[in-house]
């Protein structure tokens, strides 16, 4: 097997010769190596175990590639593991795709694929296979990573917008607005020092926890990224057709990151996260699925959100500790860009 001292990644490194060899069996081989992948094959040949498939895919254009908490691999794996927990199934697989810019340092991609690496052992996930493109200086902002993820759906997993039902409980793993003011201080773009980092992190042992523990009382989960806990409220209200309101005091929220927020004038509700999700659970369940999560690691401070209720209209509303009462739109424009 060879090994990749090349300093910089070149036109040559995606033609599909020497040097694509030199880069896949001496850099992504060693680094992601399991059964499936270490034949590099056309395909991975998996067995999946019997019941229901999930699949999802996604792609990551982060700005800057590495920032506090965690960098745009860590990211791609995460991300795509978090799309198959929230579904209600357990990552079997996954594949990444590297769009690279030449001119990239081989540091940089080194460091992206043993983040990559790590956050797939972390979730117990192999990266079975993937594919690498070169394009030309100044064309992909370094890298873009583009993956696909394959799970099994548990047993218990039943859900969809149509098993709302009035008087459910809004769940929240934890605290919101890490990650899209991370990326923002990391920019460097604004004169504001916080120690924020990124909850970027797996949740599949969380999600799975709650199905263990109540079964099909989990009648919706979403994980709260791109728009934040507001956008994904607010999608769910309109595909419920029901009306959710949430406890302004009960949203947990670092004062470090509610300090940026306030000077940059944003709504931590609006800012991404990479690793907490909503979970809509049936009423009467509702306090053993908070036990769990909070007795599972990363789920300690999981918290009682709000509640569905049946109103005149589709509506996120959020009321405050002293009785007053706001409507909580969607995310409108981009104040974070390229977070994911």
């Amino acid at each position: 097997m060879p090994d990749f001292f090349d300093k910089r990644i070149a036109m040559a490194h995606g033609a599909g010769g020497e040097a694509t060899r030199r880069l896949v069996e001496g850099l992504f081989q060693p680094a992601f190596s399991n059964p499936q992948l270490d034949s590099l094959s056309d395909a991975a040949i998996i067995d999946p175990p019997a019941g229901r498939l999930a699949m999802t895919s996604d792609s990551f254009v982060v700005q800057p590639l590495r920032f506090p908490g965690g960098s745009i691999g860590e990211l791609a794996v995460n991300g795509t593991v978090n799309d198959l927990a929230v579904s209600g199934a357990r990552p079997l697989a996954m594949t990444a795709t590297f769009v690279l810019e030449a001119g990239l340092s081989s540091e940089a991609l080194r460091w992206e694929v043993t983040a990559m690496a790590e956050a797939a052992r972390r979730a117990g996930v192999p990266i079975v296979g993937g594919d690498t493109k070169v394009v030309e200086h100044g064309k992909a902002d370094g890298m873009y990573i583009t993956t696909t993820g394959l799970g099994l759906v548990h047993p218990h997993a039943d859900l969809g917008p149509q098993r709302i039902q009035t008087g459910d409980r809004v769940i929240l793993s934890g605290p919101i607005g890490n990650h899209g003011m991370a990326i923002m201080l990391a920019r460097a773009e604004l004169e504001i020092e916080a120690d924020i980092e990124s909850d970027t992190r797996p949740l599949c042992e969380l999600t799975a926890r709650l199905f263990d523990t109540v079964g099909a009382a989990v009648h919706w989960m979403r994980d709260a990224t791109r728009g934040g806990v507001a956008t994904v409220l607010n999608e769910l209200s309109r595909d419920a057709d029901v009306r959710i309101t949430i406890s302004e005091e009960s949203v947990p929220v670092d004062d470090c990151v509610r300090g940026a927020c306030e000077l940059l004038g944003l709504d931590p509700l609006h800012v991404a996260n990479e690793g907490q999700f909503i979970a809509i659970i049936a009423a009467d369940q509702a306090e053993a699925a908070l036990a769990a999560m909070r007795s599972t690691p990363g789920g300690e401070r999981a918290c009682f959100l709000g509640e569905i209720e049946r109103g005149p209209m589709s509506r996120v509303i959020a009321r405050s500790a002293f009785g007053g009462q706001r409507i909580v739109d969607m995310l409108i424009g981009d104040p974070l860009p390229r977070i994911c």
